[in-house]
């Protein structure tokens, strides 16, 4: 027995003098282990150091339910997707004393996605008990618990805003508006409102930041002729911080001068868009008012400071026009410069009141841009100076001989119910709250600014038109009726959802 144990005390002596491996006794229960420079194994280091000490082990995460976005303090709200990097770094943000250990690997435990629970693996290191780098692995478990964020409060509060943008435009329709409502949603530049309130002549914005609302007005300004007013009404003020809360309110007033209105530019403005005709049409509002001259074909764009240095008002609109019935139609030449229009053809007609067909022999003749259109037989709308009584500055200084008996505007094409059924598109509308307004009006005016749509091409390049799905096998009786082409036409898909 003594040989034996003599020779396993050589064999240890032989490995230190060799430098082989060596161990040492654990001080503090016996077990052999590598050295280090607390003289103890790693199972009783772990008892005498926890260096999880500091960390939570369950930590809460606030998640808005309406959004889908979780709070990352102090008060910003991010979007994560379930175990993704964004969330795993929003996660490790909350957790207090992960800064004084060495983070190792972190990495998401399985959960069901219902269960309101986000539990991360950790692996970190720290040096305890001198040079001693002890590493350890541990779970957090995070819980879900639901809280609105401040922006869909304030969304479904509707009454919270600091910043108003009021639309207003002295007309008797609201054709204007709907055009600027398909360009608002093109351009997605409601996404910030609060709530959106349809009056009586215009429509009204709610933001919850005065930034929303500038950037909201900024846009108005690069797509309608307007002017904006700013006023500030004082909600509260702190003496002891000399802060002031104010609320906003932007008065943004649009042109009161539609498409295909007939107006009598002033002589001096006439004069300075190359010598225009004073009795002029509006055949395109975009930043600025886009005229034609119906007996040359000259145009000019009258820009929006320019308008409201010499503001002139519409004859009359849309509804107030007479129509008439085409007898004869010829051609004109006439000189094509370079402010003359290439999209129409200059006639000489011959009209009638259709109100007087049969009963009198009354004809008038008129020279117009729609020669084009027109022939024998076809209905059209204009004005009639013959029994108009109009009341403008402008209009009053001219001699008879310069006004006309008719100014042709549009042509009509077929019934209005056969259109609005073999109607195969539609459009998307916003989300307003219809307060006191007559839904017959709105419907009328509506169907008059889809039936503008199909009539011009140029006019519907900035408007997403798409699909009617419930009218696929709907076909038109009429022949000449215009319509919008398949290729302009949209799914109507929902481009913002996630999934897609």
């Amino acid at each position: 027995m003594e040989s034996i144990k003599s020779q396993s005390m050589a064999m240890e002596y032989v490995d230190f003098l060799s430098g082989g491996p060596q161990t040492i006794l654990c001080c503090q229960c016996g077990a052999s282990t590598q050295p280090n420079p607390s003289n103890m194994c790693v199972a009783c280091l772990r008892t005498q150091v926890d260096i999880t000490e500091g960390i939570p082990k369950q930590v809460h995460l606030n998640f808005c339910k309406a959004c889908e976005r979780y709070l990352q303090p102090p008060n910003t709200w991010v979007s994560c997707t379930l175990e993704s990097r964004e969330l795993l770094a929003l996660c490790l943000k909350k957790l207090k004393g992960l800064s004084k250990v060495r983070l190792i690997d972190a990495g998401f435990v399985w959960t069901e996605p219902h269960s309101k629970r986000i539990k991360i693996k950790l692996t970190i290191q720290k040096e305890v008990l001198g040079a001693t780098i002890l590493q350890q692995v541990f779970v957090v478990e995070f819980v879900v618990q639901s809280q609105m964020c401040g922006d869909c409060h304030r969304r479904e509060a509707k009454d919270y805003w600091k910043a108003l943008v009021q639309i207003r435009q002295k007309t008797n329709h609201k054709k204007t508006f709907f055009y600027l409502e398909q360009l608002i949603i093109k351009h997605q530049a409601h996404n910030n409102t609060l709530r959106i309130k349809q009056q009586s002549d215009g429509l009204d914005f709610y933001f919850a930041t005065p930034q929303d609302a500038k950037k909201f007005v900024s846009f108005l300004q690069s797509v309608v002729p307007c002017r904006s007013k700013l006023s500030q009404r004082l909600i509260s003020h702190d003496v002891h911080t000399s802060s002031y809360n104010y609320s906003n309110t932007h008065s943004v007033e649009l042109i009161p001068v539609c498409k295909d209105d007939v107006v009598c530019l002033p002589l001096k403005l006439a004069r300075s868009l190359s010598g225009i005709g004073q009795l002029v049409i509006c055949n395109r509002v975009t930043t600025g008012l886009k005229v034609l001259d119906p007996t040359s074909l000259k145009t000019a764009e009258i820009s929006a400071n320019v308008y409201w240095r010499t503001p002139f008002q519409s004859l009359l609109s849309y509804k107030q026009l007479t129509e008439f019935m085409v007898l004869q139609s010829e051609p004109v030449e006439y000189s094509n410069d370079a402010t003359a229009s290439s999209q129409h053809c200059l006639s000489d007609v011959w009209v009638t009141r259709t109100t007087e067909i049969g009963l009198n022999d009354a004809q008038y003749h008129c020279r117009t841009h729609l020669g084009h259109l027109l022939k024998a037989g076809d209905l059209v709308m204009g004005v009639d100076f013959t029994t108009s009584n109009l009341n403008d500055e402008n209009l009053n200084k001219l001699t008879p001989d310069k006004i006309p008996d008719v100014i042709l505007v549009r042509k009509v094409y077929g019934d209005k119910k056969e259109r609005k059924k073999a109607r195969k598109w539609k459009l998307k509308s916003l989300e307003k709250d219809m307060e006191g307004e007559n839904p017959e009006q709105i419907e009328r005016d509506y169907d008059d600014f889809l039936e503008d749509l199909e009539e011009d091409k140029m006019y519907r390049q900035n408007v997403n038109i798409y699909k009617d799905s419930s009218k696929v096998g709907v076909s038109s009786n009429a022949d000449d009726v215009p319509e919008v082409s398949l290729e302009e036409m949209l799914d109507d898909l929902n481009l913002e959802d996630d999934d897609m």
